[in-house]
């Protein structure tokens, strides 16, 4: 998708991560869960004698994680430093592999026998694994855990990661998307800055400014898929299903709308270069290159993007009836069957909750701490590039989380496959979403 500093005052913060938590639902509950599996509970009851007990001999866990590659592999490696030093006994051996290939690669780790002792999830694919009863009840943990108080998290971000009455992983970290442009290029073509009151409509008569084909300049970029669509679709009063997923709702006029926009930013007012025209480089690669005026793209890209040999900026991005923005949390989450529950519980509690991990994440740009102290924000908003991190606050307002279901994947992967049928002229947008709703009817079944 991939997406000015001043001292942010308590108070404002507060307010801002209130609405935050209003604004978002809870993960869904509606699915059977499979019983955690019983072998990794009693480990736990014979293990545990308090949360932070130092574990009788060394052992090594595996975790398992997306976010950290290819950016932060060197910040999780100082976080595991830090860890080590005070758990000398327990070792922790990272893996990652790219965000489109991890869930693949996970699930084979774990039909193989070799799954890893705690593995990174987001919270679209999070009901998925808690179904199936893959992930460890950290309640019977936390309760005897007397130096955690897990008030300390983001409600939201942990409530994301309960299931059914089960604590299932401890967050990480949340994140969004804005819309990240090339001021250098806005400069050079007199075209005023993106503001936070944009529409679409907006962007796409800027974007037809800053676009030059013969040059491989292009205007904008946000990718047709999955991400961008349920998230348009939300900003044009679209919904993938009513609240208790009892009618799919994907073929109304607001969601053929909203879909014929992102459709006609490439087709027909060509501001977002086709698959063709990007010639095998991301959106990330030519925004570096100043090849790109706006990407919508997610604020893990900071790192990515803060030697840009340009000057850029962010604001919230644009929208149509309404607002909409993203709303990504990952949590740190204990394989249900793993030898090691108590060791492994210690690093999720310390990676997710200790100060001084929360401080690498903020220093390093990967994404914010799914933690409520506001000094935390505070020292975010301070760092710059980019300047406007204010926006980044500012989005979480309008943040929607992905309609989300048990058989998630085969919804995501579904409706990737028909976006890019339409893309190719083999569907227009309505048979695409007539498509969709059998298709989604069929899995929620």
């Amino acid at each position: 998708m991939s997406k000015k500093s001043f001292v942010l005052n308590l108070s404002s913060l507060l307010l801002v991560l209130s609405m935050l938590l209003a604004a978002c639902g809870t993960a869904p509950t509606t699915a059977p869960a499979t019983a955690v599996p019983a072998t990794p509970q009693v480990i736990i009851q014979q293990e545990v004698v308090t949360a932070t007990s130092v574990p009788p001999e060394p052992v090594e866990i595996t975790y398992y994680t997306f976010s950290a590659a290819p950016d932060h592999l060197k910040d999780l490696d100082q976080m595991i430093q830090i860890f080590e030093t005070k758990y000398p006994l327990i070792k922790v051996k990272v893996e990652s592999a790219p965000f489109a290939d991890y869930f693949t690669k996970l699930q084979t780790l774990i039909a193989g026998g070799t799954a890893p002792d705690v593995f990174e999830l987001n919270y679209e694919n999070f009901v998925t694994y808690a179904d199936k009863g893959l992930l460890l009840d950290l309640n019977p943990l936390l309760k005897a855990d007397t130096t955690l108080d897990p008030a300390v998290y983001s409600e939201r971000a942990n409530s994301a990661f309960n299931y059914k009455g089960m604590q299932l992983g401890l967050p990480a970290t949340f994140s969004t998307v804005m819309l990240f442009y090339n001021k250098d290029l806005f400069d050079k073509a007199g075209v005023s800055y993106p503001t936070a009151d944009w529409t679409w409509k907006d962007a796409v008569e800027a974007g037809q400014k800053l676009t030059d084909p013969a040059n491989g300049q292009w205007g904008l970029y946000y990718g047709i898929q999955f991400w961008e669509f349920y998230k348009k679709a939300a900003q044009n009063n679209c919904k993938f299903f009513n609240d208790d997923k009892t009618q799919v709702l994907i073929d109304s006029p607001e969601c053929v709308e909203a879909l014929q926009t992102m459709v006609d930013m490439v087709k027909k007012d060509k501001v977002i270069p086709t698959a063709a025209e990007m010639g095998g480089q991301s959106d990330g690669d030519m925004f570096k290159a100043g090849k790109l005026a706006m990407d919508v793209t997610g604020i893990w890209m900071f790192a990515s993007y803060k030697d840009a040999p340009f000057k850029w900026d962010i604001t919230v991005e644009p929208g149509m009836a309404t607002k909409a923005t993203h709303f990504f949390a990952n949590a740190a989450n204990v394989f249900a069957a793993t030898k090691h529950p108590q060791e492994s519980y210690t690093w999720v509690k310390f990676f997710t909750s200790d100060p001084e991990m929360a401080k690498i994440r903020i220093a390093s740009g990967w994404e914010l701490p799914a933690l409520k102290d506001p000094a935390y924000f505070k020292d975010y908003l301070a760092q710059t590039p980019p300047s406007n991190r204010q926006a980044v606050i500012d989005s979480l307002q309008y943040a929607v989380v992905p309609p989300v279901i048990v058989r998630q994947s085969e919804l995501q992967d579904g409706v990737g496959k028909l976006l890019e049928q339409v893309m190719l002229d083999q569907l227009t947008v309505k048979q695409a979403l007539d498509q969709m709703k059998t298709l989604i009817e069929g899995l929620m079944k």
